[in-house]
């Protein structure tokens, strides 16, 4: 990723409401819309990709990890890139963000490391958080993924 501390574009799908994380609804409604990524092929069509990562986006919360959000899965473009009919851009601001590796099995590893930040003490701004896919993440049986959280 170009820069850490965000300030860049991506380019990809929203999903079509909030979901909130009661009642496993996120784990449906993020897992549907990766579905959606995946079959239709949405990382191919980006235009203009500056890397082979896929960034999946929390954000626009409604107050905490238990209040409703937006989410949103991309890649990351030029500011200037012009958006396809039938996809959407997200703007992740500068801001301060601290990073965290997640290792092993997917889509355990994530599950699992988003459980140990809920029970952190980490101070969260609940603004933009996001999820990086990239080389190291591709093998389901021993994958990497970095996440980062806006912090105060």
């Amino acid at each position: 990723m170009e820069n850490l501390n965000g300030g860049f574009k991506l380019i990809g799908l929203q999903l079509d409401k909030k979901t909130s994380n009661e009642a496993g609804q996120s784990s449906h409604d993020c897992g549907s819309l990766w579905q959606k990524f995946e079959s239709e092929d949405y990382f191919k069509r980006v235009p203009g990709k500056l890397t082979d990562e896929i960034f999946a986006v929390y954000f626009d919360y409604e107050g905490d990890h238990t209040r409703p959000f937006s989410y949103f899965i991309g890649c990351q473009v030029e500011d200037s890139t012009e958006v396809p009919e039938g996809m959407s851009s997200l703007n992740i601001p500068r801001g301060n963000y601290t990073r965290l590796t997640t290792n092993g099995p997917m889509p355990d590893c994530v599950a699992d490391a988003w459980e140990e930040i809920w029970k952190s003490r980490i101070e969260r701004r609940y603004s933009y958080d996001f999820e990086v896919y990239g080389d190291k993440s591709r093998d389901w049986s021993n994958a990497e993924v970095e996440i980062y959280l806006s912090v105060r």
